[in-house]
């Protein structure tokens, strides 16, 4: 990052930090916004219906070669997109998108920035209400979406349910270095993170920085749940990282969705038999069917979004994901999603047991009836 010094004073209002001089920041603000396409894309019919590339993670001494996608995601070129930004003007900026095959979608924006810090502060307040963002993003990939139909398996896009993040990339300089960022400039980080433009309590500031991770002296990382600042250089395969996690964020989040729907049915059936006068012939085979076939869903999301891109061990891009996986809190989204799981499991099969004791009662009454019958027309007879 370069920076540029002026002889005019600053002012702490504005949020500038009072030990900084007027300083000009030039860097990159990406923008990515993750939607749900359908259950699975055909990547290979996919790349026959639009123009797309392979993307492979990019390589650097820090990333092994062990991290890769499996398989492949595709990345396809969107027409530039125009956004009017706060400080900046509107500006018409290129876009893309990512592809992967358990048919998340996730669409980025590169926007390159040259503000004061009060400057990206505003900016950063401006993203915490970013329907404007998202409704440029659906608009650019509504006309992609209809060219690849064919090739989406199941496809349902709703489009109000979306999953949006932000990275502040700014390259290091003097102003900007790790060890002054995190002491004497930490409230304007932290209301950077925290898509502020006000001041924040000691407590949340240290709550917000308090994730941190950094490779070398000159680099830094620090993750919150609506954006991020990465103070790097080169640094493709951890942007790649952090739209990854997005995306698993918004596939959690979508079966997480369908399970609460599926809760409602569950327990609206028991209201309808607990009135209903002949519960025993209600069968729950469907319901059960449908179980089993969201549970398999649910259990194949795991292992398809996990498998994807292995981030395991103690290497840099793995503790990356470790620190967007705590901050998304995967770990609680999983724990979610498995336990209504086994919630919406247990009162089908309550349901249906009751149904099936209900109806062995009843047989067992029509054997005695038919019994007693034969006896009495027997006496009758003789």
């Amino acid at each position: 990052m370069q920076s540029q010094v002026q002889n005019s004073s600053h002012d702490v209002a504005d949020g500038t930090p009072p030990s900084a001089p007027s300083t000009i920041l030039t860097g990159d603000l990406h923008v990515y916004v993750a939607f749900d396409w359908g259950d699975e894309v055909d990547l290979e019919r996919a790349r026959q219906l639009v123009p797309a590339e392979v993307q492979a993670l990019p390589r650097r001494r820090r990333t092994p070669s062990s991290f890769q996608y499996r398989p492949l995601p595709l990345r396809i070129q969107l027409p530039s997109v125009e956004v009017a930004w706060p400080e900046l003007g509107t500006i018409r900026s290129p876009a893309e998108v990512t592809m992967f095959d358990f048919g998340a979608v996730s669409f980025a924006l590169e926007l390159p920035c040259q503000l004061p810090p009060a400057g990206l502060s505003r900016l950063a307040e401006w993203l915490a209400t970013p329907a404007p963002l998202i409704e440029v993003a659906r608009t650019a990939l509504k006309p992609l979406y209809q060219k690849l139909l064919p090739a989406i398996h199941d496809a349902q896009w709703k489009e109000d349910f979306s999953e949006e993040y932000f990275v502040f990339h700014l390259p290091p300089n003097e102003w900007l270095s790790p060890d002054r960022l995190l002491n004497e400039n930490c409230d304007w980080l932290a209301r950077l993170l925290r898509l502020e433009n006000t001041p924040l309590s000691q407590e949340e500031v240290t709550e917000a920085l308090r994730l941190h991770l950094r490779y070398s002296p000159w680099d830094l990382f620090i993750p919150d749940w609506a954006a991020a600042v990465l103070v790097d250089r080169d640094c493709e395969e951890t942007l790649q990282t952090i739209e990854f996690t997005n995306l698993q964020l918004l596939e959690f989040r979508h079966i997480d969705d369908r399970l609460d729907n599926n809760l409602k049915t569950a327990y609206g059936l028991i209201h309808r038999l607990t009135r209903s006068a002949l519960p025993f012939w209600r069968s729950h085979a469907r319901h059960m069917r449908a179980v089993g076939e969201l549970k398999a869903e649910a259990n194949d999301l795991f292992e398809r979004t996990g498998n994807v891109l292995k981030l395991v061990g103690d290497q840099y891009l793995a503790r990356v994901y470790r620190q967007l996986a705590t901050r998304f809190h995967l770990s609680e989204w999983e724990h979610s999603i498995q336990r209504k799981l086994e919630v919406i499991e247990g009162i089908y099969q309550v349901l249906s047991d009751q149904a099936s004791t209900y109806r062995a009662e009843v047989l067992e009454i029509v054997v005695v009836v038919l019994i007693l019958t034969e006896i009495a027309l027997a006496l009758f007879r003789h």
